[in-house]
């Protein structure tokens, strides 16, 4: 399927999300802080970005703009997996390059969902 970097500090939620990822098929790569998850970008390159935004160091909209102006890894996807719902966080998400959005705890139906639209989407684009 798709390789998705987990961008996420919380171990308990990154075990979470690789369970529930692996189990759908997919080749998961983590990173724990945002600049971490700038480098895993750059690196590898992958099919589609789960951002924390509520990091340590680097905060999760800053490496989200980071990795959205930079040519190498513009075109890859971010989903903002986040505590922050309110109203405001959605649009400062979407102003930092996030292409969706999805609230803590994570409703996995959804957020497969919004998954295989952006990598399908994503796909059709490339092919």
């Amino acid at each position: 399927m798709a390789v998705i970097l987990v961008v996420e500090d919380d171990e308990t939620n990154q075990e979470l999300v690789t369970r529930f990822l692996k189990r759908d098929g997919h080749r998961v790569v983590l990173a724990n802080d945002g600049s971490a998850g700038v480098r895993a970008a750059l690196e590898h390159i992958p099919d589609l970005i789960l951002m924390d935004l509520g990091l340590p160091g680097m905060d999760g909209w800053e490496a989200a703009q980071l990795i959205k102006s930079s040519a190498r890894t513009a075109h890859i996807p971010i989903i903002a997996l986040t505590a922050h719902a309110m109203p405001e966080d959605v649009l400062k998400a979407q102003g930092a390059g996030c292409d969706a959005y999805e609230t803590k705890p994570v409703v996995y139906q959804r957020l497969l969902k919004k998954i295989e639209a952006l990598v399908g989407r994503r796909r059709v684009e490339i092919g």
